[in-house]
């Protein structure tokens, strides 16, 4: 494979894990809210083609799962009878776009069958559905917070490299000023000052927003230092001596410079929002159930009854460092591809 197909495997690995997020209610069989109370903390279900005659069957089944009658704790297969997994099923409704609903699922079994991938949690409650659910929650506040960041950094770095003079000195020292707060305790404390009747979604939003305000900093400074170096540049020289405004040397020959470090800052300030996400929503100050996001998914392991029995409730940690390592070879992709551009 070469270093262009690799790149090419990575992005294209990244765009299907946001379509996977962006769209959860098509991917996941289930509601995230669906609840079986007879099956909590239900592991997951296991693919057969084979039954229990040695039959083969083209198309897997799963069996139903059901406690164990000897002890009462656990469980056990019931294998009196198959429920086939069949693509593009129906069941429970979901939003698609604004209001347009729909019950068409990519994989789901007949009722009264059910299928588990990843477990239930204690509500009985499909964990994988839940993830791809949870995932769109994270994903947001990453894209959002990054959004935030990149904005403010790129308008503050344009602003400070091109003008100069005293605003570049009391630009950078804002700079200086915000890569040394403390992020997460900062947040803390405006968590705590904030009513509690606040609206969950409110105070993850302005939680959110302000992650982006102070990761600002960093993306201001790089794209300080591409400005100044562009500002200098011969043609940039020649369109000032010819009469073209500020306004049009910046939109024509400076911004166009900074674009392809954005994007790789963007792939990289990404994740770190999410972990800030997810870091609240962990300690309970971000989003709470029944909305599931992969922070409060993975503070049920704070309970040390789920941390030491049911290992598929490690499995959002497993979806998330998996999306931060596509992460990190999508920005080294798109730092080989800009490299080679230019």
């Amino acid at each position: 494979m070469t270093k262009r197909h690799r790149n090419v495997l990575f992005i294209t690995l990244l765009a299907t894990l946001h379509l996977f997020v962006i769209f959860p209610g098509f991917f996941a069989p289930y509601g995230y809210s669906t609840q079986d109370r007879e099956l909590p903390f239900a592991p997951p279900s296991r693919l057969y083609f084979m039954d229990t005659a040695g039959n083969f069957h083209a198309r897997p089944f799963v069996y139903s799962w059901q406690v164990r009658a000897e002890s009462n704790n656990g469980y056990e297969e019931d294998r009196t009878q198959r429920h086939a997994l069949r693509i593009f099923s129906t069941g429970s409704p979901y939003v698609v776009v604004g209001g347009w609903t729909s019950n068409l699922h990519l994989f789901g079994v007949e009722a009264p069958g059910r299928i588990f991938l990843f477990g239930t949690d204690d509500f009985g409650r499909d964990e994988f559905s839940r993830v791809l659910y949870g995932g769109r929650i994270s994903l947001f506040a990453g894209l959002f917070g990054a959004t935030v960041a990149l904005l403010a950094g790129g308008f503050a770095g344009v602003v400070s490299g091109y003008c100069g003079k005293w605003i570049d000195a009391l630009m950078m020292r804002l700079v200086e000023l915000f890569l040394t707060l403390p992020w997460l305790y900062l947040l803390l404390a405006v968590r705590a000052v904030l009513p509690l009747r606040i609206k969950t979604t409110d105070a993850f939003l302005l939680l959110v927003g302000l992650v982006g305000l102070v990761g600002w900093a960093r993306p201001a400074r790089l794209i300080r230092g591409i400005v100044l170096t562009a500002k200098e540049r011969n043609f940039v020289m020649a369109a000032r001596a010819m009469g073209a405004s500020n306004l049009h040397i910046l939109r024509k020959h400076v911004l166009p410079q900074t674009y392809g470090t954005l994007l790789t800052m963007a792939a990289l300030l990404v994740p770190q929002f999410i972990l800030a996400e997810v870091t609240l929503s962990f300690l309970g100050l971000g989003v709470g159930e029944p909305t599931p996001s992969w922070g409060n998914l993975l503070a049920e392991l704070q309970k040390y009854s789920v941390l030491s029995s049911y290992w598929w409730m490690y499995l959002p940690a497993a979806a998330l460092v998996l999306l931060f390592m596509t992460y990190h070879w999508a920005s080294v992709a798109l730092q080989e591809e800009l490299a080679a551009v230019a």
